[in-house]
């Protein structure tokens, strides 16, 4: 016979224990006196099924446990309860199991989700800013450098370690963008004549220690060129040169360095451009001529861009083997962030002001005799002899539209179509935000989104005034070479 009665649990246990070790049910005295738990008489307590002792009436201590306390799985079963050493073999394969499972990177180049809270900004025309704030996590470059590979257009997103990156920056041009990102220093150089930069050695997280020395370094593709603060448009120029299709720049990033093997001025925590160290560039052997591949004249440069013009003699090589539409390539490059010192060091296409370095060092003179004016900065690799490499490219993008250097353009007839159809597209700013976003350490120092596009919209205005001098003089396009 099964009653409804809610008992205490501690009364349980006790009259449990009592008839375990053999003490009989007690008597109807002590019944009477012991405190009744009436479910009338209390109907906040929930009743439970029990069981009566065999041969036991009249009392409630005559119970036993609670029915659903009895009717454990295992007992229903016939079964023993888990042992604990079968638990703990358990536990041992879940842990070893969680172990082997592969750990997410902790430090990727990677997207930014798009709602990053901005930081101010100053006006347009500001140079980038250089501020101290605090860094994320640096970016683990890759286990080794591959060799170069051409740059695609494809649209296939590729999705890894680094999220999701824009088609128009390559597998090579990720994994260059890691080790200068993260690479460690491992040594340093001093370049000749340019006493504010350096070039550094870099190791990748992951690859093995061993001797090194700059030279090794820089041949296997391990080197970078710390610059200046005031050079981080160098890493929108390079992303521009992707956007654009032209793929004619090096991989540049914005990093803060800490590496003690650096002067003071370079671990202060401020942002710096470094941009990868190309070791197949060709240079002039002439110590004051050695950013330049080949010596160039203005007036033969012009002679060069006519339709039948005279190319350069074999002994001009390797000018003689760069094709007209690199020229067209550079120019559109040049112009769209006003790059004054390649093709006009000596501002003869605007009114310089007296703080310009074309002022300073009186080469503005020397634009009244043409066939003084050389090109600097025109070299090409090795490797790549007929395709121009854009270097020193942090422009000017603060400069006066009302002062823009059409000369720049002067002698280029046609552009390349990938270009200008990325120019027309009205796309320009959201295409270069994207790619800005690889960059972290560019992308939270200018504030995000909204602290770039102050200066992505004088990017666009001059691209629609580009557009407008096509237009205007009935310019043409011409189609990308496969290269």
């Amino acid at each position: 016979m099964v009653i409804q009665v809610q008992l205490n649990k501690a009364n349980l246990m006790h009259f449990e224990t009592k008839l375990k070790t053999g003490v009989s049910a007690p008597d109807s005295a002590k019944v009477q006196a012991s405190r009744e738990y009436n479910v009338k008489d209390n109907p906040t307590l929930q009743p439970q099924l029990y069981r009566r002792w065999p041969g036991c009436t009249g009392s409630p201590l005559c119970l036993q446990e609670p029915v659903h306390a009895v009717q454990r799985p295992w007992r229903r079963m016939g079964l023993k309860p888990p042992a604990p050493a079968a638990l703990a073999v358990l536990l041992a394969l879940a842990l070893l199991a969680l172990a082997r499972l592969p750990s997410p990177p902790h430090h990727s180049l990677h997207l930014l989700p798009a709602s990053s809270p901005p930081a101010p900004w100053q006006e347009v025309d500001a140079p980038l800013s250089r501020g101290r704030a605090p860094s994320g996590r640096v970016p683990v470059p890759s286990p080794r450098l591959q060799q170069d590979q051409p740059h695609g257009r494809g649209r296939r997103r590729r999705r890894g370690a680094t999220g999701d990156a824009p088609p128009w920056l390559s597998d090579d041009d990720l994994q260059k963008m890691r080790l200068l990102a993260g690479g460690k220093v491992v040594s340093k150089t001093r370049v000749p004549a340019h006493g504010q930069v350096l070039r550094v050695g870099l190791r990748a997280i992951g690859d093995a220690e061993g001797d090194s020395s700059p030279e090794r370094d820089c041949q296997d593709g391990r080197c970078g060129l710390i610059k200046r603060p005031g050079d981080l448009y160098e890493v929108l120029a390079f992303h521009l040169d992707r956007v654009l299709g032209l793929n004619r720049s090096l991989p540049a990033v914005a990093r803060r360095f800490t590496s003690h093997l650096l002067p003071y001025s370079y671990t202060d925590g401020s942002l710096r451009p470094i941009i990868w160290w190309a070791p197949d560039l060709q240079h002039l052997e002439d110590a004051n001529n050695d950013q330049n591949s080949c010596a160039l004249g203005w007036l033969r440069y012009q002679e060069m861009l006519r339709p039948h013009g005279p190319m350069p003699a074999a002994g001009d090589a390797p000018c003689s083997s760069i094709p007209r539409g690199e020229w067209s390539r550079l120019a559109l490059f040049d112009f769209l962030l006003q790059v004054h010192d390649r093709l006009d060091r000596y501002c003869c296409g605007f009114q310089p002001d007296p703080s310009e370095p074309c002022m300073e060092e009186m080469l503005h003179e020397k634009c009244r005799n043409p066939a003084e004016l050389v090109l600097v900065h025109i070299l090409v690799r090795r490797s790549a002899p007929s395709r121009l490499v854009f270097i020193d490219n942090a422009g000017k993008p603060q400069h006066p539209e009302e002062k823009l250097n059409f000369r720049l353009l002067q002698g280029i007839d046609s552009f390349p179509a990938a270009a200008v159809a990325t120019l027309r597209s009205g796309r320009l700013q959201s295409l270069l935000l994207q790619s800005l976003r690889v960059d972290r350490e560019l992308w939270e120092s200018q504030g995000g989104a909204e602290g770039l596009r102050p200066l992505l919209r004088t990017i666009d205005r001059r691209a629609r005034i580009l557009l407008w001098h096509i237009r205007e003089h009935n310019l043409t396009v011409f189609e990308d070479s496969p290269c």
